[in-house]
């Protein structure tokens, strides 16, 4: 760090500990601001689109992860510098506003920060060039809402929204059954969707894993999975038409707050405590009888007492039913959670069809299953699947794909898939670089540039050869006027996304336009880097 004089020339210190700090200032700070994230988006370059690789990363106490999906391999990468950690905010932001696209917004970035680096080579300020970068935004973001096409459906019809989350689901690791994924993301999507308001709230939808079976064996729910097993091993294993009391109450005697202590030094006087423990129990059994219950669901556990009466009155039981699957089942069956034994009454016993349990396997794991419930508003997805990477991972992709049927309810504009919004995007922002006088038009035409790695890393990925494809589509585009070719990385034979059925989100492609603009106009305006030097 350079040493500052005063008019004496003595020097003095302006920086704390100024030599164990590096300091890197000027045009060298922003190359190696932009080489940090050229480096991250590198990365996930190779895990983008249906022909993409998938990562496999190792946690801090040895568990594995494998996942395709952008926001997870960077959340998980723990990356230590500054700029890179800008890339990792950035999918995640994509992750929790659209739900899909975390790996393009990357790749986006990546690319508009290579674009950026030629230019800054070239002698053009970086304020500039991130001024060009936000009018070539605006222009594409224009020409996204010229370009999508608003579809129809209804509860009854929703065929364009499967073939949407197909497309998400065709790049995850389950494609091999995106069909069914897809019909039960929408159906579980307008299960709970308000569609007049065209709200949906996710967190209706709980999504289970369980070891064992086939990805196929994947199945909707209309209730609730609770995976517990009945507090008794002679309950019944089936209620039909159950009357449910969701209790946070413990069936125990009442304890006082106080410190005490109980001197027993006759048996009369056991006898009399052990009577008087076991008519506290009757009560509490007798009272959820006498509201009309048919089975109990309890936030906490009950001894061995309870449970031998439980079992004698005939009340099936459920223990150990953690806080939010206590709300769910509340939420789907009408019912309310008591607090106290004296609070119950029949209003508040929630409803359902059929409370079952079930086996799996040749373990002893069961778990039970609330369907047909009176207000069936919660749904829950069960997934098998061969082993534990596959369930996490599906649970990935089957929320990626509940995001997409959430986003299309809110906002019907589709633009079409396979890099063709992009492309379209390219040709668009280049005819308009034409009408800024002054330098931002090269910082345009480097923006339209950038937009085509998205199409340029889907051909690479598909293992076509990248500039060849890229440019013959990009011709067809142009000569047709028609934006709906894209690349063809499953091989059908046709580049009109039309006839492919790969459809993306309007509002999702507009924000990661965006907010990769956003993040790379925040680097660039970095100039100088001080940070603590690693000896």
């Amino acid at each position: 760090m350079a040493l500052a004089f005063d008019e004496f020339g003595r020097p003095f210190i302006i920086l704390r500990e100024q030599d164990q700090k590096t300091r890197l200032r000027g045009i060298d700070a922003q190359k190696a601001n932009i080489a940090a994230g050229k480096a991250v988006a590198r990365i996930l370059r190779s895990s983008l689109g249906p022909k993409g690789m998938d990562k496999m990363l190792q946690g801090p106490d040895g568990d594995v992860t494998i996942t395709n999906d952008g926001a997870t391999i960077l959340e998980q990468m723990d990356v230590d510098n500054q700029i890179a950690k800008l890339m990792v905010e950035l999918s995640r932001s994509q992750d929790y506003e659209i739900g899909d696209g975390t790996t393009g917004v990357v790749v986006m970035a990546g690319a508009l920060l290579e674009q950026a680096e030629r230019q800054l080579d070239r002698g053009i300020h970086p304020i500039r060039v991130a001024e060009g970068y936000e009018m070539a935004s605006r222009v594409a973001v224009e020409h996204l809402e010229r370009i999508s096409q608003k579809f129809e459906f209804d509860v009854n019809n929703f065929e364009p929204l499967v073939q949407t989350c197909m497309t998400t689901l065709s790049s995850k690791i389950v494609n091999r059954c995106k069909r069914s994924l897809a019909e039960i993301a929408v159906k579980a999507v307008l299960a709970v969707a308000d569609l007049e308001r065209r709200d949906v709230n996710l967190d209706l939808i709980k999504i289970e894993g369980k070891v064992g079976g086939n990805l196929e064996d994947t199945e909707l729910i209309y209730g609730i999975l609770v995976d517990k097993d009945m507090s008794h091993p002679q309950m019944p294993k089936q209620i039909e038409d159950a009357h449910i009391a969701i209790l946070t109450c413990p069936f125990e005697p009442p304890k006082p707050k106080t410190k005490h202590k109980v001197d027993i030094d006759t048996v009369e006087k056991f006898e009399t405590l052990r009577k008087q423990e076991q008519q506290y129990f009757d009560e509490m059994v007798q009272k959820c009888k006498d509201v009309g219950a048919t089975l109990v669901i309890c936030q906490w556990g009950f001894d061995d007492e309870a449970n031998h009466l439980l079992m004698h009155r005939n009340l099936p039981a459920v223990r150990w039913v953690g806080g939010v699957e206590l709300e769910l089942i509340a939420i789907a069956t009408g019912g309310r959670i008591v607090p106290r034994f004296q609070e119950l009454t029949p209003e508040k016993l929630g409803k359902a069809g059929m409370v079952r349990e079930k086996s799996f396997g040749t373990t002893k794991e069961r778990m039970l299953y609330i369907e047909h419930c009176a207000n069936s508003k919660a749904v829950t997805i069960f997934i098998r699947g061969g082993n534990k990477m596959m369930i996490e991972e599906t649970k990935r992709s089957i929320h990626d794909a509940l995001c997409v049927a959430r986003n299309l309810i809110r906002n019907k504009s589709i633009v079409y898939g396979g890099g063709a919004a992009e492309i379209a995007c390219s040709l668009a922002v280049d005819a308009a670089a034409d009408k800024y006088p002054g330098v931002e038009q090269y910082a345009i035409r480097a923006f339209a540039e950038a937009l085509d790695s998205v199409p340029m890393a889907l051909a690479e990925n598909s293992g076509l050869q990248p500039i060849e494809t890229l440019s013959a589509v990009k011709s067809q585009q142009l000569k047709e006027n028609i934006p709906f070719y894209g690349i063809d990385c499953n091989d059908v034979g046709t580049n009109d996304m039309r006839e492919q059925n790969v459809f993306e989100t309007l509002i999702g492609k507009q924000q990661q336009i965006l907010l990769a603009t956003q993040v790379v106009k925040m680097i660039l305006k970095i100039d100088d880097v001080i940070s603590n030097s690693e000896y």
